[in-house]
């Protein structure tokens, strides 16, 4: 499995996981985004509603119907009712029920580092783990060391 960990510097969560969420659902697959903030989950969804000028990306927030139709589904709770293999952490917390799936993308403001770098180095010794470090460089995302 792999960890995608993304300093966020410059754009906040509900900036980048549109274009995330797009990437997967042209790919055929399914996301779980979760954020134990419920007001971050709003404007994620509202984020998910523009990210397209001539289109949204399909989604909608656990429980409000069946969220096993859902591409997208946003939760505070790590349970993929979507059938989901992709996770996305918006929130800045790591959540071990992360590691049962398939990609992780952890996205951390500069006031969560802490709680990255723990994260971090508890991967180290995961068998089958593979961890990526992903910077704000200008506008672009650049792999660092």
């Amino acid at each position: 499995m792999q960890v995608d960990f993304y300093q966020l510097t410059r754009d906040p969560a509900e900036q980048v996981i549109p274009a995330i969420a797009q990437r997967i659902l042209e790919d055929g697959g399914r996301l779980l985004v979760i954020s134990g903030d419920a007001a971050q989950l709003d404007r994620l969804s509202a984020a998910l509603w523009s990210a397209k000028p001539d289109s949204f990306i399909a989604h909608d927030k656990a429980g409000a119907g069946d969220d096993s139709l859902q591409p997208v589904l946003l939760s505070g709770e790590v349970v993929a009712a979507n059938g989901a293999r992709m996770l996305a952490l918006a929130d800045g917390e790591w959540r071990e029920q992360a590691l049962e799936f398939d990609r992780v993308f952890y996205l951390f403001p500069p006031d969560s580092t802490d709680n990255a770098r723990a994260a971090w180095r508890a991967l180290a010794d995961k068998p089958g783990v593979e961890r990526r470090y992903w910077k704000q460089d200008g506008g672009k995302w650049r792999q660092g060391p």
